[in-house]
């Protein structure tokens, strides 16, 4: 029968329309984020979204889907599309059975079933505030890597400095070595020339003393002798 085959399909028929409403993928994070729905959509006659009767009113007006529904339930059954065997009572009696404990427990069922996913909205917020704060922490320990790091950039401008004041100094100290070391040098140098210089006087002296006293003969030294004894007779007078 058509109508048997109608709820065999109605599997597949739900699958395909909740692929056909699946939303995409944000293609930006800065989207705005998906929210789950706290209350239901309205339906009208228990199970027809409001939405369908909604997308009537601008042709057809207000009456326009109930028409539309009694007209087309009307052909399907007058065509014999949708036979009307002991299923269809059996849904209607399953119907009634639904609405009973709907009408009775509804509100109970209800108020469960929200507690329940209110319960599990909490683990789940709380398990990503944790997630939340977790990550937090990690950003406040890479923040503080960060400020380490910058720290670590002024320590090693100090070593720079360090270093650069130890090579100026070792500079400096070589530059007065090699003071110190051709002042020694020329020092020895300036100290062999007075040495020499009083040598060659010395011996300029000696060799004119020599030169002088060899010059001088016996007859000459004897005449300056007796010179001088006069010179000291005179002196010793006056």
């Amino acid at each position: 029968m058509l109508s048997r085959l109608t709820f065999r399909n109605i599997p597949s028929q739900v699958k395909t329309l909740a692929c056909g409403i699946q939303t995409t993928a944000v293609a930006s994070s800065n989207g705005p984020r998906l929210k789950r729905p706290i209350d239901p959509p309205p339906v009208r006659l228990g199970f027809i979204p409001d939405e369908w009767f909604k997308f009537f009113y601008p042709k057809t007006g207000v009456t326009g889907p109930y028409v539309f529904l009694t007209t087309f339930s009307t052909y399907l059954l007058s065509k014999e599309w949708y036979v009307m065997e002991h299923e269809f009572y059996n849904g209607l009696s399953l119907l009634s059975i639904i609405i009973y404990v709907q009408y009775k427990f509804g509100a109970k069922i209800g108020a469960f079933l929200d507690k329940e996913i209110d319960k599990d909205e909490e683990e789940l917020n709380n398990q990503k505030n944790e997630n939340i704060e977790e990550i937090q922490n990690q950003i406040n320990e890479l923040e503080k890597e960060k400020w380490r790091i910058d720290g670590q950039l002024m320590v090693y401008d100090v070593k720079k400095q360090n270093i650069w004041m130890q090579l100026e100094a070792s500079y400096r100290e070589n530059l007065a070595t090699i003071h110190s070391q051709v002042k020694k040098i020329l020092d020895y140098h300036a100290q062999i020339d007075i040495i020499n210089r009083r040598i060659s006087q010395k011996h300029m002296m000696q060799w004119i003393i020599n030169s002088v006293l060899a010059s001088i003969t016996p007859e000459q030294e004897k005449a300056n002798l007796l010179q001088c004894i006069k010179d000291l007779e005179s002196l010793s007078k006056a």
